[in-house]
């Protein structure tokens, strides 16, 4: 049997199953097509403190429905599942993290884990309406990115990935439900998460967005790769203290968002019909999950 793969994700959006378990399944299954799979499901936005501290003294902890006591029930709620994706069996398990938001700490629970990468979905929730279990999961983010760990941040994890490294979030007026072209940048242009060639014009990649919030900076520590037309800070990539780039990104769109998805989310009212009409443009967000699992695998190697 050879090596399977672990993956973290911070799974934000449970309670929405076809963005939520149905979105991690799209992430995962370009990296499933290599082998195995295990992915970590974190949801620190449901989970109890004392978790977090088991999680940070023993490593890998399992938790059961009596450790996410904010649990929503528009999902029910288990402990692990195993499917074949590619041919190959994914096992998703839920685990508790540290939410306590130091790094040092975090970081050490990092190197006990040893993920092979570590994703953060889109939410419900806001950076601009802060929640305490925010700065666990910016903290996560902070350190995965700078220790080299493939990391990918979508929508709401773009944004606390670039507020966990000092960027300004603010929130808009009205949300932004759509799909528009993201214009690269030259940084962009030749960026590795952005290697296949996308249907806008020019070879512009076309991507889907639903969200309120905006990062309104770049971090320091970033790069800015691209922008779209409603939104600036639309995809960063992370750096190391040289200016050497990360295997790290955030976007502000949400790759995982298939068409299939979409039209069963609105036929679970998920989603309004407004934003069905919305997102009925083809986008190239498979493309970006293809590339982001390359260097997933590629790390491995």
């Amino acid at each position: 049997m050879g090596r399977v793969t672990r993956v973290i994700i911070i799974d934000l959006l449970v309670e929405r199953s076809e963005f939520g378990h149905g979105g991690n399944q799209e992430v995962i299954q370009p990296i499933a097509e290599a082998g195995a799979v295990e992915v970590l499901l974190v949801t620190p936005q449901m989970q109890s403190e004392e978790a977090g501290l088991r999680a940070q003294k023993e490593g890998l902890v399992d938790i059961s429905e009596e450790d996410v006591p904010n649990w929503d029930y528009e999902y029910p709620f288990w402990e692990d599942c195993r499917m074949e994706v590619q041919g190959n069996e994914v096992i998703f398990r839920r685990v508790a993290m540290p939410l306590h938001g130091d790094d040092e700490l975090t970081e050490a629970w990092i190197r006990i884990i040893g993920p092979d990468a570590i994703v953060c979905s889109g939410s419900r929730r806001n950076v601009t309406m802060w929640e305490e279990w925010m700065s666990g999961g910016g903290s996560l983010l902070r350190c995965s990115s700078r220790m080299g760990v493939p990391t990918l941040g979508i929508c709401f994890g773009h944004q606390l990935l670039c507020h966990s490294l000092g960027a300004s979030v603010e929130r808009a007026d009205s949300m932004s439900s759509g799909v528009w072209e993201l214009a690269l940048n030259s940084h962009g242009s030749s960026d590795e998460l952005f290697s296949s060639r996308g249907s806008g014009e020019g070879g512009a990649p076309v991507a889907l967005y639903s969200h309120q919030d905006h990062v309104t900076t770049v971090p320091k520590s970033c790069l800015l790769l691209g922008s779209a037309e409603h939104n600036r800070v639309t995809a960063v990539r992370v750096m190391d203290e040289d200016g050497l780039e990360l295997p790290a990104w955030g976007v502000q769109f949400h790759p995982e968002a298939a068409k299939a998805r979409v039209e069963r989310a609105f036929d679970w009212g998920h989603i309004s019909e407004e934003e069905l009409v919305s997102f009925q443009r083809e986008h190239d967000g498979v493309g970006v999950l293809n590339s982001f699992a390359s260097v997933v695998l590629v790390n491995i190697d």
